[in-house]
């Protein structure tokens, strides 16, 4: 009998809990959303201070020690989701579950790699604790909004994409034969190098076409550059203007740990799952 409801009382228990760090909808959830953003502006504020010499020689004790209480905070709240969620590896695959693991595994590998020479890669390693700011999307509920219209746009980036890297070929390897090694273009990879700074509108200036027929060249990848940018610039949005019509709950899947459901859903459009 005790067996029994001891069995019950589990999930409840995890439900209660997924509720509070999943869902935004209940007072428990925003305010431990609220917490949890507080803490990943400070802890990124934090270490931007750490890179400043005057600053970390004047608080460098008090940084690491903010530091590590982050570190630590972030480790409860990496665990609890793990807790929470019905299958804990598909959340720890999950891009948030891995910008999650991201956001503290720094601070304890540094305790793995001591040693002089090994300090400017504790250093790097430290820095990747800057991406905890990717944390914050997870809490902003426009961010979910912009996320599936850019995976609805996928496909049409993928072309989008593949068209540009065409074209960048072409034009890199058509400024190569006009302008040749004499004016820079040494290779087809510096010349394609060239032409995305060109139709990117970039324009760093290291190499430029000394030739008539190279600033024609030139003045066509320029104009090419304006339409070029405005095309991904609409395709975004078109999917936000679509997906902004959409009504979709903030619930998260207790089984997978997927958003994104419509309001109505009874069951999880990914797993399965009740919702």
């Amino acid at each position: 009998m005790h067996a029994t409801k001891a069995e019950e009382s589990a999930p409840g228990w995890r439900h209660q809990l997924h509720d509070v760090i999943f869902e935004a909808d209940t007072p428990l959830g925003k305010a431990f959303d609220l917490a949890l953003i507080w803490l990943i502006v400070l802890s990124v504020f934090a270490v931007m201070l750490e890179t400043v010499a005057s600053i970390r020689a004047d608080y460098g004790r008090i940084l690491r020690a903010a530091e590590w209480m982050f570190t630590v905070l972030f480790t409860i709240e990496y665990v609890l989701r793990l807790i929470s969620v019905k299958r804990a590896w598909r959340y720890a695959v999950s891009f948030f579950g891995i910008v999650d693991l991201v956001a503290i595994l720094p601070t304890y590998l540094s305790l793995l790699l001591p040693g002089g020479q090994a300090l400017l890669v504790v250093r790097a390693l430290r820095l990747l604790r800057v991406f905890r700011v990717l944390k914050l999307a997870h809490h902003v509920k426009e961010a979910a909004v912009l996320m599936r219209a850019m995976k609805a746009s996928r496909y049409k980036f993928t072309v989008f994409i593949a068209t540009v890297i065409t074209l960048v070929i072409i034009m890199g390897s058509l400024i190569y034969l006009i302008e040749g090694a004499e004016h820079g273009f040494t290779s087809i990879p510096r010349s394609i190098y060239w032409a995305i700074v060109t139709i990117t509108t970039v324009g760093y200036g290291d190499i430029a076409p000394q030739t008539n027929i190279g600033q024609v060249v030139a003045a066509i990848a320029m104009l090419m550059g304006y339409a070029i940018i405005a095309v991904p610039t609409g395709i975004v949005t078109v999917e936000l203007g679509r997906q902004s019509r959409l009504e979709v709950s903030t619930q998260v899947c207790r089984s997978c740990a997927r958003e994104g459901h419509e309001a109505d859903a009874v069951h999880c459009k990914f797993c399965g799952a009740k919702l």
